[in-house]
């Protein structure tokens, strides 16, 4: 059987790998220069930041066992249970998972030894396969004609987008904390302290807008980075004028769906979108088509 997998996120990388195993045939096309999609690190002054999803949980077995993997190989590492929140004071929860050199790295070893092509995007739905997976935001799939059922899963998915700043600040000049979620704020809705995240101590925070300002700065998202900035400072007490770093993300955060994923004829579509959104569902839902491929 051969399969095309489109995109290289953590949902098609699942897929894939998982195919692979199988003995599938596989090949996965991405149209980004990297693997990982909002599993995403990127490096500023010669340290990679994470700008995409801020951490890892994991609940589900299988993908426990993944994380388990990962940690015993040093690529990821158990953070904290722990996030204040504002207004408020903090909340406990499940364990989250951070990777030393970033979550990026993680994609990349689900990405060794797969024929992953980068730099490779597509305009419609790959027709040289017995099979192809779109792993992807539904929005970004219905871009490339898929048949009727994939069409009707897609459109039902709604994405908020939300603007990322790295805030790399001269020392570290605010009180220990790991991450705090924000509430009701017209600017901020999480800001996590990266060095923290990442072990390494470095003076960087990384903040995510809400949904509402991204909105209205998707077309100019350096115009939102001062507000972040400017913000993330007020609520942490920091006087301190950090360097300001934003990436965009038109489909950042999307609504819960049911169902794994969703298939008409040889087309699925997969993704974070299809439950809780969470790297771990991404991963679930990436495996969940490849076991019914090969099934």
């Amino acid at each position: 059987m051969d399969v095309v997998v489109v995109g290289a996120g953590i949902a098609g990388l699942s897929c894939a790998r998982a195919l692979a195993e199988g003995g599938a045939r596989v090949r996965v096309v991405e149209r980004g220069r990297v693997v990982g999609g909002r599993l995403a690190s990127k490096r500023y002054d010669g340290r990679y930041a994470d700008i995409g999803a801020a951490y890892l949980v994991a609940d589900d077995p299988d993908f426990t066992a993944q994380v388990a993997s990962w940690q015993s190989r040093g690529l990821a590492r158990p953070w904290t249970d722990t996030f204040r929140v504002h207004p408020g004071t903090t909340t406990t929860g499940p364990v989250r998972w951070a990777a030393p050199g970033g979550l990026r790295t993680l994609a990349a070893d689900l990405a060794e030894g797969l024929d992953v092509r980068l730099s490779a995007p597509v305009d419609e739905v790959p027709r040289d396969a017995d099979a192809v997976v779109l792993a992807m935001p539904g929005p970004q799939a219905l871009r490339l004609a898929p048949p009727p059922g994939i069409v009707a899963a897609a459109s039902a998915q709604v994405w908020r987008p939300v603007i990322a700043a790295v805030l790399t600040y001269p020392s570290r000049e605010w009180e220990a904390f790991p991450g705090a979620f924000v509430n009701d704020h017209p600017v901020l809705a999480t800001v996590c302290d990266d060095g923290d995240r990442r072990g390494d101590g470095a003076p960087v925070l990384v903040a995510h807008s809400t949904a509402e300002l991204a909105a209205r700065h998707l077309d100019d998202p350096e115009a939102a980075g001062p507000l972040l900035a400017e913000a993330a400072g007020e609520l942490l007490g920091i006087s301190a004028v950090p360097r300001v770093d934003v990436h965009r993300w038109s489909f950042a955060q999307p609504e819960a769906t049911d169902g794994t994923f969703a298939v008409d004829g040889r087309v699925w579509l997969c993704g974070d979108a299809f439950g809780r959104p969470r790297v771990q569902t991404a991963w679930m839902s990436g495996r969940a088509v490849a076991h019914a491929l090969l099934s």
